[in-house]
C-alpha cells in the first residue's frame, strides 16, 4: 500500500499497473517503484527528514541541468516529506562488477560531478563541508558503534584520541575540494538500459576534498576489487579530472583509512545495533582492507587495529 503522500503526487492521467517496494537502504527512506501503463515507470520517496529531501531535490535539478547522470524530480509535496523522480534504471551497478567498462564510466561519472561548480552549499544536509567537527563525528562513529561493540578490547581514550587529531589535521590539509558525494560506492550507481551510470545518492554530500570519494568507491567492503583494478580506476578517474596522479596516490592512502573507519562505524549501528544482516556481512571484509591500509603513522590506532 502507497502512503497518502505519494499517492497524491501521481500525476492525473497514469494508471498505475504495479507497485514494487524498494528494499535494503541503510536509511529511513521509504522507496518505490511505480509501474504505469504506456508510461515510464517512477521512483517514489518518503524520506523521514524534511532538510534532507531538500537537500536531494536541489542537488538533483542542478546536477540534471549541469548534464549530469542522475534521476530527476518529478513532484515534490508541499512539506518536502515526499517526491517522485525518474527511474534510472532497476540494476546497480554491485550487480555489474564484472564489467570493468562500466566501472570506469563510474569513476568518469565521478569526475564529472566533481567539476559541477556554482553550488549553494549551505543547502546540503546535515552539514556544508567536511569540517574538523564532522570528522570527528565520523572517527567517534567509529569508536562507539564499531569498536566498543568489539569483545575483549580496552580502549586508552587518551592516546587513541591523540591519532584521531592527527588524522582529522591530515585530512584537513588535503586539495582540491568540490562537491563529496560522501556515499559514492557501487550499489548508489545505477545501470541504465542503455548501459550508462547514474548516481542516485548525494543527499548527504558536501564541500570536501575529492579523495574521499575516490576511497568510498574502490574500498568498498563487498566490491572485492583487486588491487590492480584499484590503480587501473585511479589512473581513469586523474584522467578524467585532470589531477596530477602521483599527488593523488600520495594523499589517497589517509582517505581510505578515514573512510574504512566511517564505514565500520556504520557497519556496526546498522548491523549490531539494528540486526540488519547486510551490514554484518559488511564488517569482515571491510575490518580486512582496514588491517591492509592502516599505516604506523597513527601508533595507537594501528595497534588496535591490528589486534581486532
Amino acid at each position: 500500500m502507497l502512503p497518502p503522500e505519494i499517492k497524491n503526487l501521481i500525476p492525473a492521467g497514469l494508471r498505475l499497473l504495479r507497485v514494487e517496494p524498494i528494499t535494503g537502504s541503510g536509511s529511513n527512506r521509504q522507496y518505490w517503484r511505480l509501474i504505469f501503463e504506456d508510461a515510464p515507470e517512477l521512483i517514489a520517496t518518503l524520506g523521514s527528514v524534511r532538510e534532507e529531501n531538500e537537500a536531494f531535490i536541489y542537488l538533483a535539478e542542478l546536477f540534471a541541468q549541469r548534464g549530469i547522470n542522475v534521476p530527476k524530480p518529478v513532484a515534490v509535496s508541499p512539506d518536502s516529506m515526499a517526491y517522485l523522480q525518474t527511474s534510472v534504471g532497476s540494476r546497480s551497478l554491485f550487480e555489474c562488477l564484472e564489467c570493468k567498462d562500466l566501472i570506469a564510466k563510474a569513476m568518469r561519472l565521478l569526475a564529472d560531478v566533481h567539476s559541477v561548480e556554482g553550488i549553494d552549499y549551505s543547502r546540503c544536509y546535515p552539514v556544508a563541508e567536511m569540517d574538523r567537527r564532522s570528522i570527528m563525528w565520523d572517527l567517534n562513529y567509529f569508536k562507539y558503534c564499531f569498536l566498543k561493540t568489539c569483545a575483549d578490547i580496552n580502549i586508552d581514550e587518551g592516546a587513541l584520541e591523540d591519532d584521531f587529531e592527527l588524522l582529522a589535521a591530515d585530512l584537513l590539509q588535503a586539495e582540491p575540494k568540490a562537491f563529496m558525494v560522501r556515499d559514492f560506492q557501487s550499489r548508489n550507481v545505477m545501470i541504465s538500459p542503455d548501459n550508462e551510470p547514474y548516481l542516485i545518492d548525494f543527499q548527504g554530500g558536501r564541500l570536501g576534498p575529492v579523495y574521499y570519494d575516490v576511497a568510498s568507491f574502490l574500498w568498498q567492503a563487498r566490491a572485492g576489487f583487486s588491487s590492480e583494478l584499484r590503480s587501473e580506476m585511479i589512473s581513469v578517474y586523474c584522467t578524467a579530472a585532470g589531477m596530477d596522479e602521483t599527488e593523488f596516490r600520495r594523499v589517497l592512502p589517509t582517505f581510505v583509512i578515514f573512510r574504512l573507519l566511517q564505514v565500520l562505524g556504520a557497519y556496526g549501528f546498522r548491523g549490531r545495533f539494528e540486526r540488519k544482516e547486510h551490514f554484518l556481512a559488511s564488517i569482515p571484509p571491510a575490518l580486512a582492507s582496514l588491517k591492509a591500509e592502516i599505516t604506523p603513522r597513527y601508533p595507537y590506532l594501528y595497534d588496535l587495529v591490528v589486534r581486532l
